[in-house]
């Protein structure tokens, strides 16, 4: 139990600063100024954590519920399965909503894609890795 609560807090707080790596930097700015009109001028940073490590604990309890259940005989492939899973119901279904609702560049649906790649990965590998349900 300690070593979920360790990685749920590991993976909140990894995903909030993924979050704001592929959202701040110079390059997803220009692609993102489309929303500029509707965009919020200030950032509730305090809620924006919370809700990061909220993530943490409900993805890698979805993880270890899911664990028996995902392809692959090491916990790195499994991980890397739970990524995938993870970045199709987050990430691709949110972009093909965009993409049918609102006209946004091909080049920033494109960027939310592959970063919601690299950063479901990332944290399925952390998960993959790092955690195994109780026997």
């Amino acid at each position: 139990m300690s070593r979920y609560i360790i990685i749920s807090i590991v993976s909140g707080v990894l995903f909030g600063i993924m979050d704001a790596v592929i959202n701040a930097n110079p390059l997803a700015q220009r692609l993102f100024a489309v929303y500029q009109p509707i965009a919020r001028t200030t950032v509730n940073a305090t809620a924006g954590i919370a809700i990061d490590l909220l993530y943490g604990f409900v993805m890698a309890g979805v993880f270890l519920l899911l664990h028996a259940s995902l392809p692959g005989g090491s916990g790195l492939v499994k991980g890397l399965s739970f990524g995938l899973l993870i970045w199709f119901f987050r990430v691709v279904m949110y972009t093909a909503t965009q993409w049918m609702m609102f006209e946004i560049p091909a080049q920033a649906l494109l960027y939310g894609l592959l970063t919601g790649l690299a950063e479901m990965l990332i944290l399925g590998v952390l998960y993959g890795l790092t955690l195994q349900p109780a026997a």
